[in-house]
């Protein structure tokens, strides 16, 4: 049986429980809020911590969305506080929502550890929310439970369902090849987008928050429900009634995030045709986590594991809408419950077997069984040579066949203008067997590591058909892109990483089922290029960015901060209260 906290025992009984001058003074600063003592008294209080914004469209239903959350807490005799966080809109923040999410991180943390609060309720969803809020509390250790915003419903073209980032990119091709007009091209923008939440491709939002709930963060099949279906305000209430419970429990995220949830995450991630960025966020996760997971773990599961989402850009039709209609995640899961760790514990109390009682797959196409996969290996692949010697990634199943092993000459480039200025020529000596390299778009030298990789095609080959080749980076990509994207190139250019010795008509060679990438320079020519190597300018002289520059981690280490990872030194204390 289950041990209760006391009232006594919970963290926000420090703050307003004794009857001294700092009780008096935080008691009355509540009541000054229109609060009374029995809004508090014997109750633990819930941090809802809410990544709303007016400018985060993937988030726009959480203004009223947190009120539900609240409604939860209270039926279950909590006290709920809405703490506002870092809201990392995608679509707008640059260069990246990357190089803040190890901020959004750092505020959630100490927006826990320094406020009377017991728990906390977290709504994200929008791409780097979902790692940043949950390494937030991981490293502050209180019980909490991750509210995922949900996907938006499909889009719609003239009777054409639209995806969100894949079609933008389909297009934006067809119009850079003279085949879609102006109109076409504006009736696409008008309906691509049609209500709140996140993208709803197997984008990098849908991937992370499944894999949230893989790992047992959220209630069971959260991360699936459509944000504007009345059955995620039902979701919520239930997470917050949930929270207050976690608390009385002292359920906290090391007794979920053990090496039995990330190993979970893992394969249902590589089942899911995961976003490439699934890797670099689950590793820092882990690593807050105190769990030690590498690159191997994820190409290992990914030789294991078919997808079987078909949810694009892997897939071959569906949106997320689809995938919740034919069982969602649970229903995944089912199809994968010989390949996972069923003694798991959850969130809500029960363990990964327990919460599967119920699932079911209401559409074999959607959600396919093990014989019909969509793809027979799974969504990713780890590549290593000469050229990305700390490993670099592409998604296989997301790529022209053809491709998968290839030798090309080389196309250079240090920076995005000159690179896009380039490709749009119409006489620019280029090949379907070149190999586009874009390099200084790392996690220094975006700074912050720009999804920048999914690197245009030329116009010139567009305009003869050709719609995929091979390019390369140390850039991330959209998890709504596609194509011979190899992403992720580590160490990066910035800091002398091969691919910053890349020159012009260099030969690559890639070739995916050996896990292989080299670049075929012999080593005496290398170490010439080398040798005469200097650093580009760092962006930041002052301030955040500066700091981000001398203190970020690479890409297969997971980008997060070295004094953050958990092994840099001891968990904080709780705050003093004199």
């Amino acid at each position: 049986m289950t041990t209760r906290k006391s009232y006594e025992q919970l963290r926000s009984a420090r703050w307003f429980a004794p009857d001294d001058l700092r009780g008096f003074g935080h008691r009355s600063r509540v009541m000054q809020m229109g609060y009374g003592p029995e809004d508090w008294v014997g109750k633990p209080v819930v941090a809802i911590v809410n990544t709303w914004s007016d400018i985060n469209p993937c988030h726009a239903h959480f203004k009223t969305r947190v009120d539900e959350v609240k409604r939860g807490v209270l039926q279950a005799g909590g006290f709920p506080l809405e703490l506002p966080a870092l809201s990392l809109s995608e679509n707008f923040v640059k260069p990246t929502t990357m190089l803040y999410r190890n901020l959004l991180a750092m505020e959630v943390e100490e927006l826990l550890r320094s406020h009377p609060v017991d728990g906390a309720v977290l709504m994200g969803g929008c791409d780097k929310t979902t790692p940043g809020l949950l390494m937030g509390a991981t490293s502050a250790g209180l019980p909490a439970i991750f509210l995922p915003a949900g996907p938006m419903i499909r889009g719609n073209w003239r009777g054409r369902a639209l995806g969100s980032g894949a079609d933008a990119w389909k297009y934006w091709d067809e119009r850079r090849a003279g085949n879609l007009s102006e109109r076409d091209w504006n009736d696409i923008e008008a309906g691509i987008a049609r209500s709140p939440g996140h993208c709803m491709t197997m984008g990098t939002a849908s991937t992370m928050t499944a894999i949230a709930d893989a790992l047992g963060m959220t209630l069971p099949g959260a991360s699936s429900i459509p944000a504007v279906d009345a059955a995620h305000a039902r979701m919520a209430a239930a997470a917050g009634r949930r929270a207050v419970e976690m608390i009385w429990e002292d359920l906290t995220p090391d007794r979920v995030q053990t090496r039995a949830a990330f190993d979970n995450a893992v394969t249902v991630a590589m089942a899911m045709g995961c976003s490439t960025n699934a890797i670099i966020h689950l590793v820092a996760m882990a690593r807050r986590a105190g769990v030690p997971l590498a690159l191997d773990s994820f190409d290992e599961a990914s030789r294991r594991v078919p997808v079987l989402a078909n949810v694009r850009p892997s897939g071959e039709r569906y949106l997320m809408e689809d995938f919740f209609y034919a069982g969602g995640l649970p229903g995944l899961m089912l199809r994968l419950r010989d390949m996972l760790q069923l003694d798991a514990m959850t969130v809500a109390g029960t363990t990964v077997g327990e919460n599967l009682a119920d699932a079911a797959i209401h559409d074999d196409d959607v959600i396919r069984p093990l014989d019909n996969p969509v793809y027979r290996e799974g969504a990713l692949a780890v590549l290593r040579g000469n050229l990305a010697p700390d490993g670099c990634v592409i998604k296989p199943s997301a790529c022209a066949p053809h491709l998968l092993r290839h030798v090309g000459p080389a196309m250079v480039f240090d920076d995005v203008p000159t690179m896009k200025a380039t490709l749009d020529r119409d006489d620019l000596d280029v090949t379907p067997d070149h190999v586009i390299v874009l390099r200084n778009a790392g996690p220094r030298g975006g700074p912050g590591m720009p999804e920048w990789g999914m690197l245009p095609i030329p116009k010139k080959l567009l305009r003869q058909g050709v719609r995929d080749m091979v390019r390369i980076s140390d850039a991330r990509m959209s998890g709504t892109s596609y194509g011979a994207c190899v992403l992720h190139v580590a160490p990066e250019a910035q800091i002398g990483g091969p691919l910053a010795l890349v020159r012009d008509d260099d030969l690559i060679a890639i070739d995916v089922a050996a896990r292989s990438i080299d670049l075929r320079v012999d080593a005496d020519e290398l170490a010439r290029r080398r040798a005469a190597w200097q650093p580009r300018p760092e962006r930041h002289a002052r301030g955040y960015g500066w700091m981000f520059g001398r203190h970020i981690r690479q890409a297969n280490e997971g980008c997060d901060f070295d004094f953050l990872e958990t092994d840099f030194g001891a968990a904080c204390a709780e705050p003093d209260i004199f």
